[in-house]
């Protein structure tokens, strides 16, 4: 076993590791978070975007810590990386969050004018798209301790 984590310490694969598993991480925290507030399972929640924390986020500042640690955190790759971060994470929070509140607008409005066949107007817009700046700042604070955890403590 000892050997296959030495192959596979400080290369691409431990980086990709610890992107999607930092953003796996962050939905099992949502799924809890979920069942201790609404006392239900919901495994739907799984799947979706937004809520807390934000896993796009942990994924993406995981993979750039990732980078840092094993490029230097004075490299072009880290520099890349956190860019790409910061781009991500500006979606989540902008972007897709404005879409989100739009579609609430929308959902109320085609609610109000189809009153009597709420049915004709189709189905209704997914109105959770993107996040707060708190759950994009929770995300990216994950992926920071997840992916010195990850380097330091599991594949050591």
């Amino acid at each position: 076993m000892e050997n296959l984590i030495a192959k596979y310490t400080n290369t691409g694969i431990e980086a990709i590791a610890a992107g999607l598993l930092a953003a796996f991480v962050a939905q099992v925290i949502k799924i809890t978070l979920d069942i201790i507030i609404n006392k239900r399972v919901d495994f739907r929640i799984f799947t979706t975007t937004g809520g807390m924390p934000s896993s796009h986020s942990a994924g993406v500042v995981a993979l750039s810590t990732i980078v840092g640690i094993l490029d230097g955190f004075t490299s072009t790759m880290f520099a890349v990386a956190i860019g790409y971060a910061f781009v991500v994470m500006y979606d989540a929070a902008g972007i897709r969050r404005a879409s989100g509140k739009m579609a609430v607008c929308l959902n109320k409005m085609v609610a109000d004018f189809y009153k009597h066949d709420v049915n004709a107007a189709g189905t209704k817009l997914k109105e959770m798209l993107g996040h707060t700046p708190k759950e994009v700042f929770c995300g990216a604070i994950l992926g920071v301790v997840f992916a010195f955890f990850f380097h330091y403590i599991i594949l050591l």
